[in-house]
């Protein structure tokens, strides 16, 4: 795919496509004899291009000599892998059994309003995905949310937009 695309990987500086592919085929040929080398060429992957579009899938099947839908596969069977570009920040709402008594469902509809997407959406701006998750272990603070690293404990419906405050795209940066 040359149609001058421009992905950003964390920690990177704008690359095109072809650079990322170049590291891309630099960690397949680390991974290419390691039977378990899937998943961290996946979260490699993952990590260079913002998420797994079907050309790279399909050229880590290549890369690693298996079949396409063994890795679509796993990229389908683990919520941590994701085929459509995310947000800047990740947001992901526990609905394990304590979070979901506790209202995890009202925090995740109070999210679905406040950022105007569903379920695995990203806002227009690209700066929030919307993700469920099933622990965090925090159980005993339930209910809660995740956004990239930082989990949130006792979230309350009322107070989203305090909670994401911090997380906005400033204007001026």
């Amino acid at each position: 795919m040359s149609d001058g695309l421009k992905t950003t990987c964390a920690g990177c500086s704008d690359v095109d496509e072809q650079e990322l592919m170049t590291r891309l085929d630099e960690v397949l040929e680390e991974y290419k004899d390691n039977s378990g080398g899937l998943i961290p060429v996946l979260q490699i992957a993952q990590g260079l291009f913002g998420y797994l579009p079907e050309n790279v899938l399909r050229h880590i099947a290549t890369g690693l000599n298996k079949p396409y839908s063994e890795v679509a596969g796993v990229v389908g069977f683990y919520s941590f892998f994701s085929t459509q570009p995310r947000g800047k920040n990740v947001v992901r709402v526990c609905l394990g059994t304590a979070c979901y008594v506790r209202g995890g469902k009202q925090v995740l509809d109070s999210l679905k309003k406040e950022l105007g997407i569903d379920v695995g959406e990203t806002t227009a701006d690209k700066n929030f995905s919307l993700e469920v998750a099933r622990c965090f272990g925090a159980c005993g603070l339930a209910p809660a949310i995740m956004i990239n690293d930082d989990v949130h404990q006792r979230v309350k419906p009322a107070r989203i937009k305090q909670v994401l405050a911090p997380y906005y795209e400033k204007e001026d940066a």
